[in-house]
Formats: C-alpha cells, structure tokens, sequence
C-alpha cells in the first residue's frame, strides 16, 4: 500500500474532525492490527517478588563477607611501586605547599601596602 500524501492525510482529518472550531482535540480512531481488530492495550508487567526475605541484623555480616570477598580481588601494590607512588605524592603536596604559601604571601602584601594605606 503506497504511502498517504499530506494533503490526503489532511482531508481525512477534517473529513473525521467535528464542526467545533477550538474544542478539545479528537482522540484518533484504533488502529486496525493484522488479525482485523482493535489494537491491544499494553499492561504494566508484574513486578517479581523478592525470593528470599534477610533476617534482621544479617546485613552487617552479608557486608563483611562481601567487602573481604572483595579486597581478595584487588591487585595489591609491590614495594617499589609503594615507594614511588609516595614519593610522587610527597613532592606534590610540597609543590601546592610552595604555590599556596607564595600566594598566601602576596596577598598579605597586596591588603597591608594596597589596601590599607
């Protein structure tokens, strides 16, 4: 079946519209399905129901069990990978240390020679 051209689709609409210019807008008619009937209503799906219901208090040991479960899995650092990852921390911190200091110091001079004179 050829596709409707809109001019087509225009003169059914106003074919089906009634005479009320302004009122509330006309809900289309059901689409027709392959079987020939209306098109079906689509429900919400059930929701699943929990299978099993924890005992009061059991979070805290399920918590455990799975935290150590997990820290099994972590792929712990060797010794020199230990000591330059500190060391690359280390010089950070004393680069911002510098950087803030510097600024620190020059907005001391800025609001005590600038400012309150």
């Amino acid at each position: 079946m050829a596709r409707q051209t809109r001019q087509q689709r225009r003169a059914r609409r106003a074919q089906s519209q009634p005479a009320l210019a302004g009122g509330p807008p006309v809900r289309p008619p059901a689409r027709p399905t392959a079987n020939g009937g209306e098109e079906p209503r689509r429900e919400p799906a059930p929701r699943p129901e929990a299978e099993e219901r924890h005992v009061p208090g059991s979070g805290a040991v399920h918590f455990v069990q799975e935290a150590w479960g997990e820290l099994k899995k972590v792929e712990w650092p060797n010794q020199h990978a230990l000591v330059s990852g500190t060391a690359v921390v280390l010089v950070a911190c004393l680069i911002v240390g510098f950087y803030l200091w510097l600024n620190d110091e020059l907005w001391k001079y800025v609001v005590q020679h600038v400012l309150l004179r």
